[in-house]
């Protein structure tokens, strides 16, 4: 049978193609054989070099870290919520160790206005530097209060003690208070206040009875 000249020339090309193959597979052999030859040289040689892929190195990783940073972050939100609670936990302390100051001295205000009071004949001798003035029950928690206003109005430093009397419509004291301030100098000015600690109804008149100066 006779070959027709297109199945000849395809046959040479799959010839030539499987040459090429075959010279490709050579010449790697010979590249590997060379690397290989290089690498069990003198050690002043240059370093060997391999095609293969490596995998990359995973030591200095850890799969771990997002979940340190979230712990960190969680470690740092849990102190500052502890701090801001211990910041007012103390100005707490701070307020009710200063409202049991202000209250300590109060009662032995109180305590020394009643005192100087006991003797004083008629209505005292500073009624005239002695003041009164309520203040709305909207400001008060509806409790009746009275602000004292004691002005020094002599020329020497002195101390002063009023007697603030609670009446109720019938013209009855029902409660009685003392108040007071201590080492005024010329011309200073105090308002200490005066709360009464009876209930909003009966309706109560506060009076200022007694004022002295001493």
């Amino acid at each position: 049978m006779s070959t027709t000249p297109s199945r000849t020339a395809g046959k040479r090309l799959r010839n030539r193609a499987a040459g090429a193959a075959v010279a490709v597979v050579v010449t790697a052999l010979g590249a590997a054989g060379l690397v290989s030859c290089d690498s069990g040289g003198d050690e002043g040689g240059a370093p060997a070099f391999s095609d293969a892929p490596t995998a990359p190195g995973t030591a200095s990783f850890s799969g771990g870290a997002p979940s340190a940073l979230a712990s960190a972050a969680e470690s740092a939100a849990s102190a500052a919520r502890e701090s801001a609670s211990s910041a007012a936990a103390s100005a707490s302390a701070r307020e009710s160790e200063r409202a049991a100051s202000i209250g300590a001295e109060t009662e032995r205000s109180r305590k020394q206005a009643e005192e100087a009071l006991k003797g004083v004949q008629g209505r005292g001798n500073a009624l005239d530097e002695v003041a009164m003035t309520g203040k709305p029950r909207a400001d008060t928690n509806n409790l009746l209060t009275v602000v004292v206003t004691i002005t020094n109005k002599t020329d020497e430093e002195a101390s002063y003690a009023a007697q603030v009397d609670f009446l109720d419509p019938s013209g009855k004291v029902v409660e009685t208070q003392f108040v007071g301030a201590e080492d005024l100098a010329p011309g200073a000015r105090k308002q200490p206040l005066v709360i009464s600690r009876q209930p909003a109804e009966p309706v109560l008149t506060p009076r200022l009875t007694k004022a002295q100066r001493y």
